[in-house]
């Protein structure tokens, strides 16, 4: 039977981040392991996924956003050596359970489950070699996959355009790092958060990015409205093709009020071996003493509220799986159908979601992108990257993003909450005081003085840990409340390691104990800025292709 012919077009576009947590001083912590997580249950299984797409010759194309702290923590050997061993022990701890539990035939299918699942992780780890940044690049060179740039830490980039320095040096390091790791300088950049303001413009204009997402509020409320904004991209005053993301789409799969995740025959997100099981049996597997922290090895499915929990089968959650790819597709192909008989051009839906949803907190997400890709086609859906949707963007519809972003109520007020008002006043402070900083170690190198060398390494590390104190992860957890000590932790580090070096490179104190001695910093391992990307006021496309 003939396939029907294509109608549209379905951007999927995964946005793969985590905040830097390097913890070289001790040989397991705690928040290390959102890594090591992230490695086993969503990224080494999304590569078998590409895999097995090319293997099969399934039509399938996607973006992803992958960000330089990630990145960063994907090459650094001592997080690579800490996630291959974090694999080989959930495939020790899965094997003891399936010897555990032989008696006990219930739990025995959902233990072997368990060992088969991390001897796959394994197996996929081994044949990319730990190098999951070559394995993305890898792919990305056949233009099948699109990998979209970040800035350097994830900042809510809206509120740096008042501090012109430290907006430059997040895209600039950001696309510096994305180019030698990835070998290409991209034209997409995932803007954190999705958070989007006119005075941004300029800033992506100026270092060579030309496509970008949206909340679809930000166009529909843009300058002057975009009439077709979840089917086209719109083309900004400067030329950038804009995207909005589809409201239907992200509600079926993010919300937690009738999304898929939250189907009954799912794996249970929040209830884990590490809950039930003797402390002796489970406790070398976990990262910290005394602290019984989720081991990977779940056996209940999701059930609903208010009741005991079931026992998770592995059948009916494919069976779910199975249903939900086909009640996604449909609805895409009724929404690319109503879109098409009033455009004269092809629709796209954009939809992006955060890459860590599908493994980690929805455990068979991967099975969902994998069915959405291989029967896409059945429904007259083509499969599209960014730039391939992008087209002649002069044909675009011209107007200029409202503020906005995907956060809660569509705006900033996530980082801009009461829980977290004292952050952005020390870091704008911080940042108007980088300036002089870079001005001084800058005019000490190039005017002959013999510790001009020194202090230019010292304020470049001074820039990398003010780049790091502005991640929106650390308001962001502050306001959720989950992880809270340790994000307000990381950034008085952040700004106490900043201000030291700061004074020392500005002679006002400390010069003296900085001298010749080798300091622990938290940023230490990340990627040290260019400090005239601060004082210079100097414009251009960063990347050149030699």
């Amino acid at each position: 039977m003939s396939e029907p012919p294509v109608i549209g077009s379905l951007a999927l576009v995964l946005h793969a981040h985590l905040p830097w947590v390097r913890h070289a001083d001790q040989d397991r912590f705690l928040e290390e392991y959102w890594l090591f997580e992230a490695v086993a249950e969503c990224y080494l299984p999304l590569l078998r996924l590409i895999r097995g797409w090319a293997r099969d010759d399934v039509d399938w194309k996607f973006s992803l956003g992958i960000t330089p702290t990630l990145a960063a923590m994907w090459a650094d050997p001592l997080l690579r050596f800490r996630s291959q061993r974090y694999l080989a022990e959930r495939r020790d701890l899965a094997r003891m359970e399936c010897e555990r539990t032989i008696l006990i035939p219930e739990l025995q299918a959902v233990a072997q489950f368990h060992r088969a699942f991390y001897d796959q992780v394994w197996e996929e780890w081994l044949a990319c070699g730990g190098d999951l940044v070559g394995a993305f690049a890898a792919w990305a060179q056949t233009g099948r996959l699109e990998l979209l740039a970040g800035p350097a830490t994830h900042p809510i980039l809206p509120l740096l355009t008042i501090e012109p320095g430290s907006l430059r040096a997040q895209l600039r390091l950001g696309l510096r790092e994305h180019e030698r790791r990835f070998g290409h300088c991209p034209q997409g950049l995932w803007l954190p958060e999705c958070a989007w303001s006119p005075a941004l413009e300029p800033h992506l204009l100026a270092v060579g990015v030309r496509h970008s997402i949206v909340e679809t509020h930000g166009l529909l409320k843009g300058s002057p409205p975009a009439p077709s904004a979840i089917f086209l991209p719109v083309r900004s005053p400067g030329g950038i093709t804009v995207f909005g993301r589809d409201p239907l789409s992200a509600r079926q799969v993010w919300s937690r009020q009738g999304g898929y995740p939250g189907d009954p025959r799912y794996r249970e997100f929040h209830r884990d071996l590490a809950d039930e099981a003797e402390w002796e049996s489970v406790s070398r597997f976990l990262p910290a003493a005394g602290v019984r922290y989720p081991s990977g090895l779940k056996y209940h499915r999701v059930t609903g509220g208010g009741v005991d929990k079931l026992l998770y089968n592995r059948s009916e959650a494919m069976q779910a799986v199975e249903e939900q790819v086909t009640h996604f597709l449909s609805q895409r192909q009724h929404q690319l159908r109503q879109a098409r008989a009033g455009l004269t051009r092809t629709p796209v839906i954009v939809a992006p979601y955060d890459a860590e949803l599908f493994g980690h907190w929805w455990f068979e997400g991967p099975e969902f992108l994998d069915g959405v890709m291989r029967q896409a086609s059945r429904f007259g859906i083509g499969p599209q990257t960014l730039s391939g949707a992008s087209g002649d963007s002069t044909e675009a519809w011209v107007s200029q993003p409202a503020e906005s972003s995907w956060g809660a109520g569509g705006h900033l007020g996530v980082w801009l909450h009461p829980s977290n008002a004292d952050l952005q006043p020390r870091l704008r402070s911080a940042g108007v005081r980088m300036v002089s900083v870079a001005r001084t170690a800058i005019i000490a190198a190039e005017s002959g003085n013999p510790r001009g060398g020194c202090l230019e390494g010292w304020a470049r590390q001074a820039g990398r840990e003010l780049l790091l104190a502005q991640a929106s992860d650390w308001p962001f957890l502050i306001r959720m409340g989950t992880a809270e000590g340790y994000a307000r932790r990381r950034v008085e580090g952040h700004l106490q390691a900043f201000e030291g070096l700061a004074k020392a490179v500005l002679g006002v104190e400390g010069t003296a104990a900085l001298e010749g001695q080798e300091t622990s910093r938290p940023g230490d391992g990340f990627p040290e800025p260019d400090l005239n990307w601060w004082w210079s006021a100097g414009e251009g496309n960063l990347c050149v292709l030699g």
